[in-house]
C-alpha cells in the first residue's frame, strides 16, 4: 500500500510543479506604490522569469534517456502581488495577496496556464509584535529555501519526479537539502525584533497522513504546530543570519487498525556574509514527513521514518556580477517514493545584474537519485539552463 500510493506520487509534479516554488524574502523592495494618503498604502510587486533548459536524463532501464529542451519557468514561477498598509492609532494593518502563474500551458489542454494564490493574508502588528491570520508560506524550513543561493536559478528537474516534462517551475533544491514549507493556512505570532532575534510560532490546518483506510477517516485532534527562531548579529566584521525552525503534528484514524502517525521536524542553518562573500550551511531532520512538501502533497501514506538532509552553498561577488556553488543531499528511509533513496543536486550558477529590474541567469545542474538496483527510480539528469528575470 506504501508503495502504491508514493510510486503514485512521484508524478505529483505534471499537476502540481507549478505550486512548488517560493517568493523572495525581499520582494516588497522593489514594490510600485500605488496609493500613498491618509497614513494609507497600496503597491504591486511582480516577477517574470523564463529559461531555455536543455536536461540530459539518464534512468534505470534506459527507456527514459533522452536529451529534452524546454523554454520554462525557473525555480521561482511568475507572481503578480498586492500590498496594503494602514496606520490606526498603535496599530499597523497589513495584507498582502499573490497570484502566481505557469507560462508553460497543457498540451492537452489548449491554454490551461495555471493560476494558484500562494498568500493572501492579513496581519495586525504594534510594538508587542505581529499577528498573521490567512495564507503564507509555513515556518518550518521557511529559512532554509529563503537563503538559498539559487532561488532565482533553474535547480534540479528529475525525470523520476516528472519535472522534465512538467508544465511548471524546476525544484531548485527541493528535496536534496530541505522540504518545501508549502503555503497553508496559519494563525501566526511574531515578536518584535529584540536586538538581533526574531520568534515565530503559530498553528496551521493539519493534513492527513495515515488515511489508507477503506473503512476508517484519517483525523487530527489538533493542529499543526510550527515555529522559527531567527538571529542576526555581526561577528569579526562578518553579517551572520542564523536560524532554528520545526514542525510537529499527529494523525489519527477511525480505524483502529492504522497506526497513528507523528509527524516532526527540525530545520536549522547559518548564513555568514563578508564583503563580497558568502557561506550558508543548513539542514533538516524529520520523521513521518514527507521529504519533498511540509504537508504532505499528493496524500502518500506516511510511516514514522526518518528523512534527514543538508545544502552547502558559497558565492562571490564581484561588481554587477555574482557566481554561486552549491550542493545538497536528502538521505529519505522511504516516505518520498516508498523506498529508501539518496538524493543529490550539484550546481553552479552565475548571475548577471543589467539594472534594478533585469538580471540574467546561467546554471549547470547535476541531479541524482540513488536507489536499490532494480527499483526503477535510480537517476541522474544533467541541466543547463540560461534565462533572465525581471522583477518591479
Amino acid at each position: 500500500m506504501h508503495n502504491k500510493k508514493a510510486a503514485n506520487s512521484r508524478f505529483l509534479p505534471l499537476t502540481l510543479a507549478a505550486t512548488v516554488a517560493l517568493i523572495t524574502a525581499q520582494q516588497a523592495a522593489a514594490e510600485i506604490v500605488l496609493y500613498d494618503q491618509d497614513d494609507t498604502t497600496f503597491a504591486t510587486d511582480g516577477y517574470i522569469n523564463a529559461f531555455f533548459v536543455n536536461s540530459d536524463v539518464d534512468r534505470e532501464g534506459e527507456q527514459f534517456d533522452r536529451r529534452q529542451s524546454r523554454v520554462k519557468m525557473g525555480f521561482l514561477p511568475n507572481w503578480i502581488g498586492f500590498n496594503m498598509g494602514k496606520q490606526i492609532d498603535d496599530l499597523k494593518l497589513g495584507a498582502r495577496s499573490s497570484f502566481w502563474v505557469s507560462i508553460n500551458d497543457s498540451e492537452t489542454n489548449g491554454t490551461a496556464t495555471a493560476i494558484d494564490v500562494r498568500q493572501f493574508y492579513g496581519t495586525v502588528s504594534g510594538e508587542w509584535g505581529e499577528v498573521l491570520i490567512g495564507k503564507d508560506f509555513g515556518l518550518f524550513s521557511r529559512s532554509n529555501i529563503f537563503v538559498d543561493e539559487l532561488l532565482s536559478g533553474y535547480g534540479q528537474v528529475s525525470d523520476t519526479l516528472g519535472l522534465v516534462d512538467g508544465g511548471g517551475v524546476s525544484f531548485g533544491n527541493i528535496g536534496s537539502g530541505y522540504p518545501y514549507p508549502f503555503p497553508t493556512s496559519q494563525i501566526t505570532y511574531r515578536t518584535p525584533v529584540m536586538e538581533g532575534l526574531r520568534i515565530a510560532a503559530g498553528i496551521m490546518d493539519p493534513v492527513d497522513t495515515n488515511d489508507s483506510s477503506p473503512t476508517g477517516k484519517a483525523y487530527q485532534e489538533s493542529p499543526r504546530f510550527e515555529s522559527e527562531i531567527t538571529y542576526q548579529f555581526d561577528l569579526a566584521g562578518a553579517k551572520i543570519y542564523s536560524w532554528l525552525n520545526g514542525g510537529y503534528q499527529t494523525s489519527d484514524n477511525t480505524d483502529s487498525t492504522v497506526d497513528s502517525i507523528t509527524s516532526k521536524g527540525l530545520g536549522y542553518g547559518v548564513q555568514a556574509k563578508m564583503g563580497d562573500f558568502s557561506l550558508t550551511g543548513s539542514g533538516f531532520q524529520a520523521k513521518g514527513i514527507n521529504p519533498f512538501f511540509t504537508n504532505n502533497a499528493g496524500q502518500a501514506t506516511l510511516r514514522e521514518v526518518d528523512s534527514d538532509g543538508y545544502l552547502l552553498q558559497g558565492s562571490y561577488s564581484f561588481g554587477k556580477n555574482r557566481v554561486a556553488l552549491s550542493y545538497g543531499k536528502t538521505e529519505d528511509d522511504g516516505n518520498g517514493l516508498g523506498t529508501a533513496a539518496d538524493y543529490e543536486t550539484r550546481g553552479v550558477a552565475y548571475f548577471r545584474t543589467i539594472n534594478d529590474n533585469l538580471k540574467l541567469v546561467a546554471e549547470y545542474n547535476q541531479f541524482e537519485i540513488d536507489a536499490s538496483a532494480g527499483s526503477g527510480l535510480n537517476e541522474n539528469t544533467d541541466s543547463f539552463a540560461v534565462g533572465a528575470v525581471l522583477t518591479w
